[in-house]
């Protein structure tokens, strides 16, 4: 979840290092820092404040070089303080803090025996100076040095456990860097034509302006960067590495990527959330451009085979993507007929579960790099369910590049740490997937794909009106920032929703926040309805809403505050603790993308009031690519 840049080149690297951290600090912001080749040693300088402080600190020591890597860090081992700051030193067994340091390195991952390792290099000298686990890879690199940087991170490789990305330098190697990936994205930019310079960073979007020329490295890749040119090693295939360190050279495809940098400016808007809630309407139209008819086709040249193959889905996803394939759930059963089930990926490996070959794998990532996911998605065709399908944003990802199938939602960037955007267009993705499903089973006629079409198309226009209602979200988000809790109501296909809504209230303004289906009020949760307690419905009209109805006079008749969003013709009507804001309009099947941009919008204006750091919430990060 940390972000990596690294550089060779023949200019001063510093500005691009320190220019790719700031597009990559969504990744992670606890702290950061960046090392560099410097008069003939090694130059630091981190902080636990922000890029921009870090930028400041960089130019009062006067910084500057041909050869460095930069880290901005979301804390796993050790609290976020300067000394367990990224890039972490080592200079050799006996060597303290004050150590000017013969091996940089910086680290995205996790270590799992990084104990053992830690008391073994204890017993030889090496003097800690971090809680880390990455520390323990800068000296065991230390350690296995004999001359050639590369070749001591192929002995070193073999010994780690876990999920890592790395970049690494040595002091007396000026004009080299080496990268290697297990678990953790890392991707190699080429110098553009005519300029001697190579560049790693874990998003190609970190380096965007710089060049457009990216190699995605695949598991067990090892990169030397040099001035000018670059070579990729791998683990020999069906190999196992032990302490022999097999590595065969490989050839990757060097692809363009134009990664706007344009994505990551603000504009008119205060936080990327408020942006990127606003962006809805265009990345549901991108996503679904194309889209002339429903054909299993939409998801790759093997799909109709592959869908009269199966007769159940199991849908694999962690976080707000979760949630999406529990609306999908609905969808799938109900329209396609198709039996489903909905896991957390985290989970997912690690119970006994019974398998079956005739079963569709659909896993949901915004990124395509989260390591539960992926794990799950390994775990599953290792049970012999070899038909895999994503749900995915990056279409260059190892998501994607895993499943046999994929759909690629065009959401765009990203920066917000609570998806919104994202959400939304997975949404879109998993019905039609649904209805292609539906169409290989029978179970849609050319009339009812007319009608389908038309309203998917209508829904970026739909998203605008309920984009209208931000003056009155505003309102109530004064109310809601004096509250420390909240409960969400919703019924059917629209409890994920709800789910998700309380997800955004807690991720980004701190408000304790729990949804329930609305059936389940009188079974526990309406203990603790007070006229302190706000309660968020929403309320489509629906089979359920009679029913629905019903749960809201429990929580009036314990004096709860309600707060409906409520589609126009519910005659839900506003009065003493009832609080109506009205949708423009229902939308059947694909109400779901339309109620929750309001809840969206109810997190984040909350969080204003409240003056949290809204795209950069506590504890959290982007892209979760450690487990």
């Amino acid at each position: 979840m940390c972000g990596i840049v690294g550089a060779v080149s023949s200019r001063n690297i510093v500005p691009i290092l320190l220019e790719g951290l700031k597009r990559l600090e969504y990744r992670g912001y606890d702290s950061c820092g960046v090392a560099v080749h410097q008069g003939g040693g090694l130059k630091r300088a981190r902080s636990t404040s922000r890029v921009a402080e870090l930028e400041a600190g960089v130019a009062a020591d006067g910084i500057n070089a041909t050869t460095g890597i930069a880290h901005t860090r979301w804390a796993t081992h050790g609290a976020p303080a300067v000394h367990n700051a990224h890039p972490h030193f080592s200079a050799g067994p006996g060597a303290g803090e004050a150590a000017s340091g013969k091996i940089a390195l910086v680290h995205n991952g996790i270590i799992e025996n990084h104990d053992e390792l830690r008391a073994e290099l204890r017993q030889r000298g090496y003097v800690f100076n971090s809680q880390t686990d990455t520390e323990v890879i800068a000296h065991l690199v230390h350690s296995q040095y004999d001359g050639d940087l590369l070749e001591a991170v192929q002995r070193t490789l073999p010994r780690l456990r876990g999920a890592y990305a790395i970049a690494v330098f040595c002091r007396d190697e000026p004009l080299r860097v080496v990268g290697a990936r297990h678990g953790s994205p890392l991707v190699l930019g080429v110098g553009e034509a005519g300029v001697a310079e190579n560049f790693l960073a874990s998003d190609a979007m970190a380096l965007a302006g710089v060049t457009s020329q990216i190699v995605y490295l695949e598991e067990g890749d090892v990169v030397d960067l040099q001035l000018g040119r670059y070579w990729i090693t791998s683990a020999e295939v069906g190999k196992d590495l032990g302490k022999e360190g097999r590595y065969v050279s490989v050839d990757r495809p060097v692809r363009t990527v134009h990664a706007h940098s344009g994505a990551a400016e603000l504009g008119p808007y205060r936080h990327y959330m408020q942006k990127e809630i606003f962006e809805q309407p265009r990345a549901l139209a991108d996503t679904l451009e194309g889209v002339e008819g429903i054909s299993p086709e939409l998801f790759g040249d093997s799909a109709w085979r592959i869908f009269k193959d199966i007769d159940r889905v199991l849908i694999l996803a962690c976080g707000t993507s979760f949630y999406a394939g529990s609306t999908a759930r609905y969808w799938l059963e109900s329209i396609a007929g198709i039996p489903t089930i909905v896991e957390v990926a985290s989970e997912y490996r690690y119970r006994d579960s019974v398998p079956d070959p005739r079963t569709l794998v659909v896993t949901i990532s915004q990124s395509g790099e989260t390591a539960d996911t992926l794990a799950a998605l390994k775990h599953a065709r290792s049970l012999g369910m070899s038909h895999t399908l994503t749900i995915c944003n990056v279409a260059t990802s190892a998501m994607v590049r895993e499943c046999e199938l994929a759909y690629i939602t065009r959401a765009g960037v990203e920066i917000g740490v609570a998806s919104t955007k994202a959400f939304t267009t997975q949404l879109a993705g998993l019905y039609l997937l649904t209805l292609a499903l539906a169409q290989v089973r029978g179970r849609l006629s050319d009339e009812q794909e007319a009608q389908e079409l038309k309203a998917l198309r209508h829904l970026p226009v739909a998203l605008q009106s309920v984009l209208a209602l931000e003056p009155q979200i505003i309102a109530w988000s004064e109310d809601f920032a004096r509250k420390e809790n909240a409960l969400f109501l919703g019924r059917g296909l629209h409890y994920p929703i709800a789910m998700e809504g309380a997800l955004k209230l807690k991720e980004i303004s701190y408000i304790h926040a729990e949804a329930y289906p609305a059936g389940e009020l009188k079974h526990g949760p309406l203990a603790l309805v007070t006229d302190q307690m706000p309660v968020v419905t929403v309320a489509p009209n629906d089979t359920l809403l009679e029913k629905l109805k019903s749960n809201l006079q429990e929580v009036r008749a314990r004096g709860g505050q309600l707060y409906v969003f409520a589609d126009d013709d519910t005659r839900i009507e506003s009065e003493a603790g009832v609080h109506v804001i009205r949708m423009p309009e229902h939308y059947g099947a694909l109400s779901p993308i339309l109620h929750v941009v309001p809840l969206q919008l109810l997190a984040y204006h909350t969080a204003c009031a409240r003056g949290t750091d809204v795209d950069k919430p506590r504890n959290l990060a982007k892209s979760v690519t450690v487990e």
